[in-house]
């Protein structure tokens, strides 16, 4: 499965790898599904790990995100996404879009109330972790619980 997971998601499940979401990254690193990743997402992830109240509340080293970005790396594809969508009434959003629709994403990961409402994006479902999860371990999942 190739999907896209957003930087809300990625952030939780490394600030707390034994929360709810925490399984999102545990996933990745076995390669039970491949992370797909833009130059736009991973800076913001750096960015938001990288702030001094994140860091300071949540005690992450640069050794902490150091190894969540070469979990990325090795176990993630990178994509270079060369169109411009506007879709997302949070621009900031659009570059996740961007991301998956070039990649081939099978599926967006996101706790966004601005992707979720888009979902499906031209064709590619929106689902909170739970599910996403809940599709890894063979379930259906439906759009209840998307969070």
């Amino acid at each position: 499965m190739r999907a896209v997971v957003d930087t809300n998601i990625l952030v939780r499940a490394i600030i707390r790898p034994e929360g709810t979401v925490g399984p999102v990254v545990k996933r990745l690193r076995n390669r039970n599904y491949t992370l797909l990743y833009s130059k736009p997402l991973l800076a913001e992830l750096v960015d938001v790990l990288s702030r001094p109240r994140i860091r300071d509340k949540y005690r992450l080293s640069h050794e902490d995100v150091g190894a969540a970005l070469r979990v990325i790396l090795r176990c993630g594809e990178a994509v270079a996404p060369d169109r411009s969508i506007t879709a997302c009434r949070d621009p900031k959003d659009n570059k996740v879009l961007e991301a998956a629709t070039d990649g081939k994403a099978d599926v967006i990961v996101s706790g966004d109330d601005d992707l979720l409402v888009l979902s499906p994006f031209e064709g590619i479902p929106i689902f909170g972790p739970a599910i996403f999860l809940a599709m890894l371990d063979g379930g259906r999942g439906g759009r209840e619980g998307a969070r």
